[in-house]
């Protein structure tokens, strides 16, 4: 089977699945350069309220496909970068469902997600000091905002693997299931991101990045949406919300 991304969206969540079982769903170069469109087309569908990031198999990603680094070193990682910026800028909430070995672009794809689960057995490793190889600032900052300067030197100093209790205890990931339970876990948790506001979502996943000067664009989108009215009819009438809120076309 050709490397792929595979994806699918029902009950108003998209999966993202990472498919290169030959080499441990280590991304091609191709691989790298689909992400940012279908992150659009699926950013831009009303149906879609939050997405997930997952490997196939036992697999989360083992980072880029080395061959196409020695191809085109430079040139691999822009497309890396550009992938994982393409991911961070989503609209919508993220989540990186791993289980297996998260390495090198691996780790950069799950740190791009807001939230990350991780299976028990889950293994993570930043090694760009085993290739030679300089992150991105861009890249280097989003790794420090999750698990602070010592453990962000920890990883791309020595390139050394975390297991999941550690990378918990880091902030790297934000619940650690027992075996076999990730996606019952990942399920459970998106029907409920799918059924709250995407207003407050998209508005606090904005601040949270560090956005600025934005508070009047948001309490416009708050008066022309809605979804206040809705929510709070719905607490009274003790029934589920029906948001009708969706972001803005770009």
């Amino acid at each position: 089977m050709e490397p792929q991304l595979r994806q699918a969206v029902a009950d108003g969540v998209a999966t993202v699945v990472i498919d290169h079982p030959a080499k441990r769903n280590a991304m091609t170069a191709d691989m790298w350069r689909a992400l940012p469109p279908l992150l659009a087309a699926l950013a831009a569908d009303p149906a879609v309220r939050t997405l997930v990031l997952t490997g196939a198999g036992d697999t989360f990603c083992a980072g880029a496909d080395i061959s196409s680094l020695r191809a085109e070193p430079g040139r691999a990682q822009e497309l890396a970068v550009r992938a994982e910026e393409a991911l961070a800028a989503f609209p919508k909430p993220t989540l990186a469902a791993v289980r297996g070995y998260c390495v090198g672009g691996g780790c950069q794809l799950a740190a791009a997600c807001d939230l990350r689960f991780a299976d028990a057995g889950a293994a993570f490793a930043v090694t760009p000091a085993k290739l030679g190889i300089v992150y991105p600032a861009s890249t280097t900052r989003r790794l420090v905002a999750l698990v602070g300067p010592s453990t962000a030197k920890y990883l791309l100093f020595s390139g050394e693997s975390i297991d999941a209790a550690r990378a918990l205890r880091s902030g790297l990931v934000d619940e650690v299931l027992p075996a076999g339970e990730l996606d019952a876990r990942v399920k459970e948790f998106t029907r409920i991101l799918a059924s709250r506001s995407l207003l407050t979502q998209a508005a606090a996943k904005e601040f949270a990045g560090g956005a600025e000067g934005r508070e009047a664009h948001w309490a416009e989108q708050t008066r022309a949406s809605g979804d206040t009215a809705e929510g709070v009819a719905a607490f009274l009438e003790r029934r589920q919300p029906r948001f009708a809120w969706t972001p803005p076309e770009r």
